[in-house]
């Protein structure tokens, strides 16, 4: 049997990092298989699926490099699709109109809540002659929902799970309208896309019973169901904003790498073994069903922060470089010509070391490329207080310094630092201040390597030439 995967979001809002996971573990799996991942946009809602939303899944899946095969099926162009299935169900008398008032199915619920328990629909239209249907009333189509008996469901993550026919209720197949409704539309969909595994959240549960019993009204074979837990935050509580309950594009704007993000989400109710630290090529070797869990994955963002700042280390220079471009010429508002975008590679060697996101990182390496003199925040400011005579000397024996290497200029603080019985650290810290303009930055010798003797000395120069330096 080829497998055959899908992922099916709703276009009502972002792709959030709950439908990114389930959208992975689909992909892996059909992947490990040679099977088949697709994708469809399940639009039929449209008052709330919209343009944007259906950009910002795309631009998410894209972004975490979940390619799926031929093209993107939408729902809502299948809809004579969905209502040919329909009306074959009440032609073969597994449906019925329904036509049941508001009024009625407000009393069903009022009766419902007074006997605490969910709604279901009595079913009074089930065996009704159409004919003596009221004026006025456009019915819906609705199954003739087996009444007896059980249905269950051998989950490939929960294990077998059953309810009882009597707990299921007619559901509506096409609304007064004559518009079909979701679980319709998942079922045909499903069905004649040849999907063979249904990987979705456990609060799909109950909407399989409901498919099934769709499935076998159409004498359909059922896909092989697997409920993957839902992502709650690091407290055990229902996953929020607060935890990171962003959209996939909002940890692209935060500066975190699609690496480091699809690693975090794998390891949200999967494992293997001690393993940690999963490249693509080992998760689609590895990733089965049979090792996804069935307690709630926590999404901890403090994980997500250390598997960026090693998918960040681990990273290319040049890479890094051209991903920080775009960032870097913002907060400069200028171009980086050919030979500064060649030092912005250079300086990722040691800036990369301490970086958590893409973002800070950016942040970090601005001071490389900023015009003369250069702005000096409050806490290097600070640092500089009383270091005027210090600084003066520095700058004597660097301007004499024979080499200006990071190893040459180690040598000649360390031994201007013994003449002027110092640590090292007295000198470094407001040199570092004067040539950064903060109080943290790389190796202050890789700077002054990268910055070169003439900027060096130059922005030394220009803070001793500053009225208010003491």
């Amino acid at each position: 049997m080829s497998i055959v995967t899908r992922f099916a979001p709703s276009p009502t809002g972002f792709l959030h990092i709950g439908g990114a996971r389930t959208a992975l573990f689909n992909y892996l799996y059909a992947r490990r298989h040679g099977g088949k991942f697709l994708l469809r946009i399940e639009d039929t809602d449209k008052k709330r699926s919209t343009e944007s939303a259906i950009a910002a899944i795309l631009d998410g899946l894209r972004w975490l490099d979940l390619d799926w095969d031929g093209d993107v099926v939408f729902q809502s162009s299948r809809a004579e699709r969905h209502r040919e299935a329909a009306m074959s169900l009440l032609n073969s008398g597994r449906a019925y109109w329904c036509y049941a008032s508001r009024e009625e199915l407000e009393s069903m619920r009022e009766a419902a809540r007074a006997a605490g328990r969910p709604m279901r629909y009595d079913g009074r239209w089930r065996n009704r002659d159409s004919a003596k249907a009221p004026e006025g009333v456009r019915p819906v189509l609705r199954l003739k929902a087996e009444q007896e008996g059980e249905t269950s469901i051998d989950d490939a993550v929960q294990g077998r799970v059953t309810v009882n026919n009597d707990q299921l209720d007619d559901l509506v197949l096409l609304r007064s309208d004559g518009s079909p409704t979701y679980m319709l539309a998942v079922v045909i969909d499903d069905a004649d896309m040849e999907i063979t595994h249904v990987i979705r959240g456990d609060d799909h549960l109950n909407n399989s019973f409901r498919q099934l019993q769709i499935l076998r009204a159409l004498d359909l074979d059922p896909p092989q169901y697997a409920h993957i837990p839902l992502i709650h935050g690091p407290d055990g509580s229902k996953l929020s904003k607060r935890h990171g309950a962003l959209g996939v594009g909002a940890y692209r704007e935060m500066g975190y790498l699609p690496e480091a993000v699809e690693n975090c989400l794998l390891r949200l109710g999967w494992g293997h073994g001690d393993a940690e630290i999963i490249n693509r090529s080992e998760a689609v070797q590895w990733f089965d069903l049979a090792t996804v869990g069935r307690s709630a994955a926590r999404f901890d963002i403090k994980k997500l922060d250390n598997l960026n700042g090693h998918y960040i280390r681990a990273a290319e220079n040049t890479d890094l470089a051209r991903l920080l471009q775009p960032s870097v010429e913002k907060s400069l508002a200028f171009a980086l010509s050919d030979e500064q975008f060649s030092m912005l590679q250079c300086v990722m060697t040691e800036a990369k070391i301490r970086a958590k996101d893409l973002n800070s990182l950016a942040d970090s390496v601005l001071f490389y490329f900023q015009s003369r003199p250069l702005d000096i925040d409050d806490k290097a400011l600070n640092t500089l207080k009383g270091k005027k005579e210090i600084l003066k000397v520095v700058a004597a024996r660097l301007e004499s310094a024979s080499q200006w290497t990071k190893e040459a200029l180690e040598d000649e603080l360390r031994s201007q630092a013994k003449v002027m019985a110092l640590s090292l650290g007295k000198i470094a810290q407001p040199l570092r201040a004067v040539l950064t303009g903060a109080v943290v930055s790389p190796g202050i010798f890789d700077v002054m390597e990268q910055l070169g003797r003439e900027e060096s000395l130059g922005r030394i120069n220009d803070w001793l030439q500053r009225p208010d330096a003491t």
